[in-house]
């Protein structure tokens, strides 16, 4: 299974079409998820969606708004409110992460394998077959 992120974007108004995503296609989502780090002194929060993989597809895409919100447990905020209402409302949980900002990495494709690597230690994903 090969996982790929897929950003959405870095700011505010991406979590609009998260949230449109994960209310569109709940019987998809696998995972949702909250990283959380600091970013220039401030925190803030990533919040994405594992999606199953399409018709028996061996792509399995994570999609994520990095780092556009402020991290909810500091600043509460409606953005995150409504993602997670979408989330409960496709039966799950968000689950929850601190991690190392994207601009500890020299590249955000690194970021993002660092993320899977994650992902998979803490079997939200399956590894690579």
């Amino acid at each position: 299974m090969i996982q790929k992120f897929i950003e959405l974007g870095e700011g505010y108004a991406d979590i609009y079409e998260l949230i449109d995503l994960g209310t569109r296609m709940p019987e998809r989502i696998q995972h949702a998820i909250a990283f959380y780090s600091e970013k220039e002194g401030k925190p803030v929060a990533s919040l994405s969606l594992v999606m199953k993989p399409a018709h028996n597809d061996k792509f399995q895409p994570i999609y994520i708004c990095r780092e556009g919100i402020p991290n909810p447990h500091e600043k509460p905020n409606q953005r995150f409110d409504m993602y997670k209402e979408m989330v409960e409302q496709a039966g799950k949980e968000v689950a929850e992460f601190t991690i190392k900002p994207s601009n500890l990495f020299p590249e955000t494709e690194l970021f993002y394998q660092h993320l899977i690597g994650i992902l998979r230690m803490n079997k939200f994903i399956a590894p690579l077959s």
